[in-house]
């Protein structure tokens, strides 16, 4: 088992930046591959970037591409997502996910057993 803790969510205006933070712990933090999802309102749960379990390997959504940035500090046992250039689109609820098992990068929340509570993001324009 691992609990995860999302952190770093605020209100910016649209060019903004914010890093979020996903703490965990419970067990072994290098065990796990994570990701990150956001959800708005009225909208379905969305993948928004992944990340391996060494950081060697990364992906992102085509949304976020190239404003966005996933990483890893195991021996602080998180997990940061760097956003940049932010848009009133990217106004949601983001959540971290984490999945010890698998191999690769996993793009679907189906892939997921554990989750954070989520962090606000609000952007206004």
């Amino acid at each position: 088992q691992v609990q995860l803790v999302e952190s770093g969510g605020g209100s910016v205006q649209a060019g903004g930046s914010l890093t979020l933070s996903c703490a965990a712990s419970g067990h072994t933090f290098s065990r796990y591959r994570v990701g990150w999802f956001r959800q708005a309102p009225g909208k379905e749960r969305e993948f928004v970037a992944a990340i391996n379990r060494n950081g060697a390997s990364t992906s992102h959504a085509d949304a976020v591409k190239g404003r966005f940035t996933i990483s890893r500090n195991n021996a602080k046992n998180t997990v940061y997502l760097q956003m940049n250039t932010l848009e009133p689109e990217d106004t949601a609820v983001y959540y971290c996910a984490a999945e010890e098992l698998g191999y690769g990068l996993a793009i679907r929340s189906s892939e997921y057993d554990y989750w954070g509570q989520g962090t606000q993001v609000t952007v206004s324009s």
